[in-house]
């Protein structure tokens, strides 16, 4: 499921059970939890923590145990080793040479993308981006950097999110859908500080894999 923003209380919680198994090495009792919050009951302990495991915070083990999801392990300063695609050896790319096997490494994510820790993802809902093959249900990767004129970019304006094509004139910001059954959208001058840039598209997956942004040609 879908990671979801935690209320406040809800994220007091998750820090504390968080904080608790960093120092301790266990998460703690529902005693304990309840203790600490001034629960009179351990029911509340048992609802604070479903909610965590529906919004993706937890997850159940084989053994009925809660646990971190892998994309939250490094909350107890812990890493899971990075599965990658296995470089197997050395190929010419000019005359013709012995092939060459051996085992050099392997391709991360972090290989793939060297500026990982400023990528996100969303889920698309929606087909006005599908005349440049971003149809709904596939994610977005986006990247937390400048955005330029003619860039696809996420954009946050009067708490709703939208993907289009960003273009700034002097007539304000224009939103440019890429599917002629849809209307542009355009936003006054006045009105840019209440609108957000989210992020640069720089790709997106589909069940085909990753297919990357095409370049804007200068």
């Amino acid at each position: 499921m879908d990671n979801a923003h935690l209320t406040r209380k809800q994220h007091e919680f998750f820090t504390f059970i968080v904080d608790y198994k960093k120092e301790n090495e266990v998460w703690p009792t529902y005693r304990e939890i309840a203790d600490h919050f001034g629960y009179a009951s351990p029911n509340s302990v048992t609802q604070n923590i479903q909610a965590l495991l529906k919004k993706g915070y937890l997850v159940k083990r084989n053994d009925e145990e809660y646990d971190l999801p892998s994309d939250k392990k490094s909350l107890l300063g812990e890493t899971e080793e990075q599965e990658g695609i296995p470089i197997r050896g050395l190929i010419a790319a000019g005359s013709l040479q012995e092939a060459v096997e051996a085992n050099l490494g392997s391709i991360t994510l972090d290989t793939l993308f060297p500026n990982l820790d400023d990528l996100f993802a969303l889920r698309v809902t929606g087909f006005s981006m599908k005349d440049v093959g971003i149809y709904d249900g596939d994610f977005v990767l986006l990247m937390d950097t400048d955005v330029k004129n003619g860039d696809i970019g996420a954009v946050l304006y009067d708490g709703e999110t939208s993907l289009k094509k960003i273009y700034w004139d002097d007539n304000g910001l224009r939103l440019e859908p890429a599917n002629e059954d849809y209307d542009d959208i355009f936003i006054e001058p006045d009105v840019f500080e209440e609108v957000r840039i989210i992020g640069k598209y720089i790709g997106h997956v589909n069940r085909q894999g990753f297919q990357r942004a095409i370049p804007l040609v200068a």
